[in-house]
């Protein structure tokens, strides 16, 4: 079998996607995007698809290794988003010609089902009291939220007030044991973080995500000895040798690669299983649509350390289109009790609703997150 042709897709509201077809009808779908840079992305999965034209599609390891290394320049966020679309698809192949999902083939599942997690209070957090009680009421037993808006280097306490607030409400309406992640989203620096981190721990939150960057990964030992409350992070790490970094540092507790950015089904079991080696849980990251979701959840079923997972139903980014919408077997997505079954399709588990993707491509979007200043005209951190 060897592929004969590698299309990509623009869809809304913000995702790419990537089909290979093959010389034996197989045709698989991977999720190729980094969010306000799909075009970038999809550029790269044509300047890669040289690489892949005549290539046995059977042989994942090989390809993701020639993608990786023979290009002699490696990493980063766009060319690893584009591996990881390519090892999605390649893996949707294999699943299936050999007729079963993906976790089946690479040794199959530790677990039955996957917890997840909603969104609420959108970029700039409101309402999140009524938002995190509709959704327990409709039997998810976590959310995540924004923890705050813009917020300087070192600033006024109100605006920290404002998050404690917020966090309040949830555990007012929601009880003491309801779920509750606060992401940081790079938006606090470490002055403040660490002020803000020992400031929550009265609330109990399941974790807090991101509260200084990865390429400050070095301050979060210094967080974690500043709070009693579980740490996240790794959206913006790409690679086992960024987790390595990573890991090495310390002071993580949940790490969070995303299968559309950290090499995909390959990349990422590698770096499950890195970070099992050093008692850190599993989170990937997923604000994204049904392909990295439903790659998301094979690695899941593979991995003892996963304990919750992200999807993007519902979520503030997805405007005109959702998750849902490009996918026919809707039912294999039901979320019963706060938790989704695994796959069950052969492949990655996804019967992509080709015709809309068709549509969408047809008028590509072009989005881009928004660009937010401090008071002072100074670029904050979104």
């Amino acid at each position: 079998m060897k592929i004969t042709k590698v299309n990509t897709y623009f869809v809304r509201p913000r995702w790419g996607f990537v089909e290979i077809e093959t010389d034996a009808g197989f045709t698989g779908w991977g999720e190729a995007v980094l969010e306000g840079h799909a075009k970038a992305v999809l550029a790269c999965v044509e300047e890669m698809s040289d690489y892949l034209i005549g290539a046995d599609p059977a042989n994942i390891e090989d390809i993701w290794t020639t993608l990786y290394r023979a290009g002699f320049y490696r990493g980063g966020g766009v060319m690893m988003s584009a591996i990881s679309g390519i090892d999605q698809a390649l893996w949707d192949i294999k699943g299936k010609v050999f007729g079963a999902p993906v976790y089946q083939l690479l040794g199959g599942k530790c677990r039955d089902k996957m917890k997840i997690y909603c969104w609420v209070g959108g970029d700039r957090p409101s309402d999140v009291g009524a938002a995190a009680l509709e959704k327990k009421n409709e039997g998810f037993s976590a959310i995540k939220m924004n923890a705050t808006e813009e917020l300087q280097m070192v600033d006024t306490y109100d605006k920290l007030d404002a998050v404690l607030e917020r966090v309040a409400a949830i555990r007012e309406t929601c009880g003491k044991y309801f779920g509750i992640a606060i992401d940081f989203h790079g938006r606090v620096h470490k002055p403040m973080a660490k002020v803000l981190a020992k400031k929550l721990e009265e609330f109990d939150p399941m974790f807090i995500e991101e509260p200084v960057l990865c390429e400050n990964m070095e301050d979060f030992r210094d967080i974690a000895a500043a709070c009693n409350i579980p740490i996240a992070t790794g959206e913006r790490l790409f690679s086992k040798f960024d987790f390595k970094r990573l890991l090495t540092a310390g002071g993580v507790d949940i790490i969070q690669p995303d299968l559309s950015h950290a090499g995909g089904i390959t990349e990422v079991k590698k770096i499950a299983a890195m970070a099992e080696a050093y008692d850190v849980a599993l989170a990937p990251h997923c604000p994204l649509g049904p392909i990295a979701l439903a790659a998301c959840l094979n690695v899941d079923a593979l991995s003892y350390n996963a304990v919750i997972q992200e999807q993007s139903i519902g979520i503030h980014y997805n405007v005109g289109k959702s998750v849902l919408d490009y996918v026919n077997n809707k039912e294999d997505f039901r979320f019963i009790d706060g938790c989704v079954q695994l796959p069950v399709k052969p492949g990655i588990g996804v019967d992509v609703n080709r015709d809309l993707v068709l549509e969408e491509n047809k008028t590509p979007h072009n989005w881009k997150n928004p660009v937010w200043r401090h008071a002072d005209g100074s670029i904050a951190e979104w």
